[in-house]
């Protein structure tokens, strides 16, 4: 089936009691067995939900996967992944990652004897020379949070595979619209359904997704063992919204497009961080992996009181944490996003203080370019 078809139907057929085509809302915490040792293949709530089901059977069809595991919020899905190693295993991870994701594996994973490397996996070369006998996972975030750096899927995948690693990709700010990592050799693919996935800025949640039966079990193992999953109406609220995950892109895309050009060419931006300019170093690699190119844009605006001041002057645009949602945000990394980032690792990616992302949202394209123009008019 097509995405769209997928995206409406995927996991979901209706109701066998009712007829309703809406799947419902169980919410319950226990389900009564027939008798000792029979039940209908549900026992309790953190273990099992048909709601969830539904949820994880639709996201799993939607990244061309086999297996959906539905979580409470996207670092959960993290954890989860990380549940996957063991004390003393080496992790390669992207250098520029959402700042959640270097929090947990710097700040709480190193204490329980995990070690990272820190690299552009852009640069394969770097991936190459980071791997180490105790190398167990390649972690990549692409495009990045905030820097919107790309890697080759293809190619982390082909190293990984020659030595036996397990690759995870972070695909939260493309969705499963434009690009599919599984589909490139990559083992996991997770994302916060926080973001694009529920894109109605109402739900915290994660998911990770596999075409391998044996992971698959043991991250079910973990999803049971650690009980971080989302509530019924949270998997119903997303479930809700995958429904529209394709035409929202494609409105995601097509005003990130015309803004990114705009800025691009602004005298007041000294930078412009998209996939879709030609002008990205990764611009053909975006082109190969990805359908299109999303609906983040950072831009570089030279200090924090410039960037301050277009903050204050927006209109539309929100001041706030988070993306991905039809309405359109707007924050400033160094200080909300990123902030648990050493100054001295944000600067050597480019994360200055001068930095601004954009998560353009579904609105007409010509407010938001107003809007924007009107802000940058401001500096």
């Amino acid at each position: 089936m097509g995405f769209l078809t997928d995206s409406i139907h995927a996991g979901q057929t209706p109701d066998a009691s009712t007829g309703a085509v809406i799947t419902p809302i169980y919410q319950t915490s226990t389900y009564a067995q027939e008798e000792l040792g029979v039940s209908k293949g549900f026992d309790y709530g953190r273990t099992i939900n048909p709601t969830r089901v539904a949820l994880e059977a639709n996201l799993a069809t939607l990244e061309n996967g086999k297996h959906g595991l539905a979580f409470s919020s996207g670092m959960s899905a993290i954890q989860a992944v990380a549940g996957l190693l063991s004390a003393g295993d080496h992790v390669i991870v992207s250098s520029n990652v959402y700042g959640g994701t270097f929090r947990f594996f710097d700040k709480i994973m190193r204490r329980y004897g995990l070690t990272f490397s820190w690299v552009d996996t852009s640069d394969l070369k770097q991936v190459q020379a980071a791997i180490t006998p105790v190398t167990k996972m390649i972690y990549v975030e692409t495009p990045t949070n905030p820097m919107l750096t790309i890697t080759d899927l293809k190619g982390v995948a082909e190293i990984a595979r020659s030595s036996k690693l397990l690759t995870v990709v972070d695909n939260t700010f493309m969705s499963p619209y434009f690009q599919r990592p599984l589909e490139f050799g990559i083992d996991l693919v997770l994302h916060s359904t926080t973001k694009y996935i529920n894109g109605h800025s109402d739900v915290i949640g994660g998911v990770v997704v596999t075409r391998d039966d044996g992971l698959h079990e043991k991250l079910r193992f973990l999803q049971n063992a650690i009980g971080g999953v989302p509530s019924p109406f949270d998997c119903w609220l997303v479930l809700r919204s995958t429904k529209t995950l394709g035409l929202r892109m494609k409105q995601h895309n097509a005003n990130a497009v015309k803004l990114a050009d705009f800025l691009s060419g602004h005298p007041k931006v000294k930078k412009t961080y998209y996939p879709g300019l030609a002008s990205h170093p990764q611009y053909d690699l975006a082109k190969k992996q990805m359908s299109g190119f999303g609906g983040m844009i950072s831009i570089e605006l030279g200090d924090l009181e410039k960037g301050k001041t277009m903050l204050r002057h927006v209109k539309i645009f929100a001041l706030a944490e988070s993306l991905g949602g039809v309405e359109s945000l707007i924050c400033h990394p160094a200080s909300m996003t990123h902030g648990s980032v050493p100054l001295e690792d944000r600067l050597k990616l480019g994360l200055t203080d001068g930095l601004v992302r954009l998560s353009v949202g579904c609105e007409d394209g010509d407010d938001l370019l107003e809007d924007v123009s009107g802000a940058l008019g401001s500096l």
